[in-house]
């Protein structure tokens, strides 16, 4: 399906991801420039919390925690791995090297299929999965023999497949070009290897805004509705069960991040912008309103397993994922201890 040009692609195939994934979820030794990044014992056993995350303005609000060390007066330090590809993002999460991960709903379903001792306790964001093409792409039947690039098993990845279902069209019918990360495929797509592209923000504004011609040929709400989730905060159940204080720390701060973002846009812009985005201020700023942070996606449970099927007919999946996926039980504790910020909050579930 993939073609490799030396440049922006990589071979790939579902079976070496399902392959990746139950080896994670087996826990797994990683290789040595990953493996020397962690602590030679469980971060639950301290008060730092390893994470791994994303690339997308989903992940702000973990960010804006780190940066502004938001879970410190709970006495919980955040300490990022940061890896060099989304594949290892999951791999690493799933075979117990870091204690939480930032990670698209999708991955989240992969490795809770293959046996994964994870659970979804809060959200990240919504929204903000963008598909993208060229000038003359107007709709999906345009799509057709187009190179299209993407990232396994993610969020990206469902909604394109999604977008061309809905118009009787498969994969079968585009060129897919599985990528590693943002930057690279919004790089790949402004040097024209790329005829469209499903991106987060804030590159896909950059792509469009960066490209002649460029245009949005679903931002997902067009599929799914106001509100989608995007990403999700998973967390390890060892972790969950030994310390969920260190959980609850970090959920109330993506909160306190969430509130001084919708109060304050422009300081959580320049706090992110540059060290974690790489685009112009500009583009972020245009983006800005795309992707929201909303740590409280309790109503979107449903939504999130709904998209097993699409994830079941791509083959990421056997079963399709039910309730045990998600604990929301600390942060409705979280919710229950700061009800003014939480009442303040613009985006948040109804449930």
């Amino acid at each position: 399906m993939c073609d490799h040009d030396g440049r922006f692609y990589r071979n790939f195939s579902r079976r070496s991801f399902l392959k990746a994934t139950t080896a994670a979820a087996a826990t797994v030794a990683l290789p040595a420039h990953l493996a020397g990044l962690l602590m030679p014992t469980p971060a639950f056993a301290a008060t730092t919390i390893k994470a791994t995350h994303g690339s997308g303005f989903c992940n702000m609000g973990i960010f804006l925690a780190k940066e502004r060390e938001l879970a410190k007066a709970d006495g919980v330090d955040l300490d990022f791995v940061v890896t060099p590809s989304n594949t290892e993002i999951t791999t690493m999460f799933g075979a117990g090297l870091v204690d939480m991960s930032m990670i698209p709903y999708s991955n989240f379903l992969a490795l809770h299929d293959a046996g994964a001792p994870v659970k979804i306790v809060a959200g990240g964001g919504v929204q903000g999965c963008i598909i993208i093409a060229k000038e003359d792409i107007k709709s999906a039947k345009d799509l057709k023999a187009m190179n299209f690039g993407t990232f396994q098993a993610d969020t990206l990845e469902l909604l394109p497949y999604d977008y061309l279902k809905k118009a009787g069209l498969s994969f079968k019918d585009i060129n897919v070009k599985y990528l590693d990360m943002t930057p690279e495929m919004a790089q790949a797509f402004l040097a024209g290897a790329l005829d469209a592209i499903c991106i987060v923000e804030p590159y896909a504004t950059q792509c469009v805004s960066g490209r002649k011609g460029a245009s949005v040929l679903s931002d997902g709400t067009d599929l799914y509705g106001p509100g989608y989730s995007d990403c999700v905060l998973a967390v390890r159940t060892p972790l969950l069960k030994k310390n969920p204080a260190a959980v609850k720390a970090i959920i109330k701060a993506l909160f306190v991040a969430q509130s001084g973002a919708e109060k304050d846009k422009e300081s959580a812009l320049k706090d992110t912008v540059g060290k974690y985005y790489k685009t112009a201020m500009s583009d972020a700023v245009n983006a800005a309103s795309k992707q929201p942070l909303c740590v409280d996606q309790r109503n979107m449970a449903q939504f999130i397993l709904d998209r097993g099927v699409s994830m079941k007919e791509l083959g990421y999946i056997k079963r399709l994922p039910d309730k045990s996926a998600f604990d929301w039980s600390v942060l409705e504790a979280v919710i229950a201890e700061n009800k003014e910020l939480y009442d303040g909050l613009k985006w948040k579930s109804a449930a």
